[in-house]
């Protein structure tokens, strides 16, 4: 996707948006977490840069923020278009740095395994995994100049896949690993890495519903009869559980995560993924079979 001049040229950037103050990044800012935690670092007066979906997106923010979040419509999978806005923005902060991104790249691909197609699979990686690899790496300069921190946006799924939700967990459990490799390669430079976990607050959304409503419309008889009850029951779990996330909430927890000086390598940043992690620690593999059955619903 090819950026505008506005997008990726740190001069054509507000003059108080440049060179003033603390710095942070937030990918897929333009909606949902993504959107409510620049707003809670913009209302702590620091000035957010970002990634959005939509030029109305960004624009939509930057009105909603008073001009203190900055957001680029920038394809994730694109290395070139990853590095020209992180040299814009870079470029913008000058030698003060960047004092946190926070890595909050989602592409939803819910799904029954067998019935998805490899490239949806790869779509999914593509995002979650190389793009956000390709955010951090263009950003660690900056990073080190400030001694910065990284957040990666996770979920407890990383840890126990439910059905019908394998590759995001797959991609998210790849950025755990890459998290924890980045921990020990980064921290001599100064820079703190920690993986702050939720529940399903972005994937309880309509766009996961939407996902598997056409996979449903799509299957074979044969399909139907091997995973027609599950998928609707599912369906009807993420509509039920849709209404409990409160994405203000969440967001003001991974803002104090973000800024406070010394956080653990993990943390929970909601009650659910906080009781579903202690779980996860407690219990059998055998336990945690049976509780993904519980939690995929009766079938």
């Amino acid at each position: 996707m090819r950026l505008s001049t506005f997008e990726h040229r740190a001069h054509d950037m507000p003059t108080h948006i440049r060179r003033s103050g603390r710095s942070v990044v937030v990918t897929g800012a333009g909606l949902g977490l993504g959107r409510e935690i620049a707003l809670g670092l913009a209302a702590k007066r620091y000035i957010v840069f970002g990634t959005a979906n939509s030029s109305q997106e960004a624009e939509d923010l930057r009105r909603a923020s008073n001009g203190r979040v900055s957001l680029a419509v920038c394809d994730l999978k694109n290395a070139g278009s990853v590095k020209a806005w992180a040299a814009g923005v870079s470029e913008a902060i000058g030698a003060s740095g960047l004092d946190i991104l926070i890595n909050n790249t989602t592409h939803l691909s819910p799904g029954p395994l067998e019935l998805l197609p490899l490239e949806e699979v790869r779509q999914g990686f593509e995002v979650n995994v190389f793009g956000g690899l390709a955010v951090i790496n263009a950003f660690l300069p900056a990073l080190r100049m400030a001694h910065g921190r990284i957040v990666q946006i996770s979920s407890w799924t990383a840890d126990t896949p439910r059905h019908f939700d394998g590759v995001s967990s797959a991609s998210q459990a790849a950025m755990e690993a890459f998290s924890a490799a980045y921990r020990a390669e980064l921290k001599p430079f100064g820079i703190d890495v920690i993986v702050a976990s939720m529940s399903d607050l972005e994937a309880a959304g309509s766009r996961a519903t939407a996902a598997l409503a056409q996979i449903d419309h799509s299957m074979t008889a044969t399909q139907r009869k091997l995973y027609g009850k599950r998928l609707r029951v599912c369906m009807e779990k993420l509509a039920g559980s849709a209404a409990q996330g409160e994405p203000i909430t969440v967001a003001a927890r991974v803002v104090e995560l973000s800024i406070q000086r010394h956080v653990p390598p993990r943390s929970s940043i909601d009650r659910d993924a906080e009781q579903m992690m202690r779980a996860i620690r407690e219990q059998t593999d055998a336990e945690l079979d049976a509780l993904r059955i519980q939690l995929a619903g009766p079938t």
